[in-house]
C-alpha cells in the first residue's frame, strides 16, 4: 500500500521490544487535535477562519456563504478539502498550506509533560492518525514534547489511493492502515474524540477508546450520550494521560 504510509520517527522506549513480545502488544492509533491536546480555544478556530478565508478568496464568495460552504463540505465528505478537490478542482497541497499556518504555536500549544509521560507508561506501538497536515502534526507533537513518544504520523497528505483521499472516517482508509500495519484489526486501537470516526473502526474490527475530556461530539445538546454511542466504543476516557490505565479493559 503506497497510501496510509506512517512517517517514521525514532522508537519511543515502550516499543523497544523484542520481536517476540513487540508482535503480542497492541498498536494506537491516536488522533491529534482535542485527543492529545485541546484545539478548541485556539487552533480549530484560527483553522475554521483561513478555511473560510480561502474559500471566499478563491471562490470569490461573501464570507458568510464562504463560512457556509465551508461547514458543508466538512459535513457531507469528512474535510473541507475534499468538497473543494472535487467541486473546484482546488490543490489540496496548496489549501493545506494556506490554511495551517501557525508561526506562534508554541504561544497557543503548551508542552504536556503529562502526556509525555503517560504515552511512555503505554505499552505497544503509537502512531498518530490525523485529518490535519502532516507539517502540522509533526510541530504539534514537538510542541507537546512527545514526538519520542510516537513512532509515526498518517496525515491527511498519505490518506490518498486511486487518486482520491479517504480521510477519517473512512472505513477503507482504516482498513488500509491495518494491512499496511500487518496486525491484526483486533490488535489495533483507536483513540478518538469522535463518535463517527470510531464508528467506522468498530466496524473495521478495530478497538475503540472515546476521549471525552477536550470534546462534546459523543453527547447531546443536553450532556446526554447520542443514541448508539456506546455500541461503537470500548471504553471511555477524560484524558489520553489515562490510557494506560484501561489497557486490561481492550485485551481480547
Amino acid at each position: 500500500m503506497s497510501a496510509a504510509r506512517p512517517v517514521r520517527r525514532g522508537p519511543s522506549s515502550a516499543s523497544r521490544a523484542r520481536p517476540q513480545a513487540r508482535g503480542r502488544q497492541p498498536v494506537w492509533l491516536l488522533d491529534l487535535d482535542n485527543t492529545l491536546h485541546d484545539a478548541m480555544p485556539h487552533v480549530f478556530p484560527r483553522i475554521s477562519t483561513a478555511m473560510t478565508d480561502y474559500v471566499s478568496r478563491h471562490l470569490g464568495l461573501p464570507r458568510e456563504q464562504a463560512s457556509a460552504l465551508r461547514v458543508h463540505y466538512w459535513q457531507r465528505y469528512g474535510a473541507t478539502m475534499l468538497g473543494l478537490i472535487r467541486h473546484h478542482g482546488v490543490d489540496p497541497h496548496h489549501f493545506l498550506r494556506e490554511t495551517h499556518p501557525f508561526p506562534d504555536l508554541h504561544a497557543i500549544v503548551s508542552r504536556d509533560h503529562g502526556l509525555r509521560d503517560a504515552l511512555r507508561r503505554l505499552p505497544g506501538r503509537k502512531i498518530v492518525v490525523t485529518n490535519a497536515p502532516g507539517a502540522y502534526a509533526a510541530a504539534v507533537l514537538r510542541r507537546l514534547g512527545v514526538s519520542a513518544q510516537v513512532e509515526g504520523v498518517i496525515a491527511i497528505e498519505s490518506m490518498r489511493f486511486g487518486g482520491r483521499y479517504f480521510p477519517k472516517p473512512s472505513r477503507s482508509m482504516l482498513a488500509r492502515i491495518v494491512a499496511r500495519l500487518r496486525v491484526p484489526a483486533s490488535r489495533c486501537i483507536l483513540v478518538e474524540d469522535s463518535v463517527a470516526n470510531l464508528a467506522s473502526a468498530r466496524a473495521c474490527r478495530l478497538r475503540t477508546v472515546l476521549v471525552t475530556g477536550l470534546s462534546h461530539r459523543a453527547h447531546g445538546p443536553h450532556g446526554r450520550p447520542r443514541a448508539g454511542a456506546g455500541r461503537r466504543i470500548d471504553v471511555q476516557v477524560p484524558s489520553a494521560w489515562l490510557l494506560a490505565r484501561v489497557v486490561h479493559r481492550l485485551q481480547r
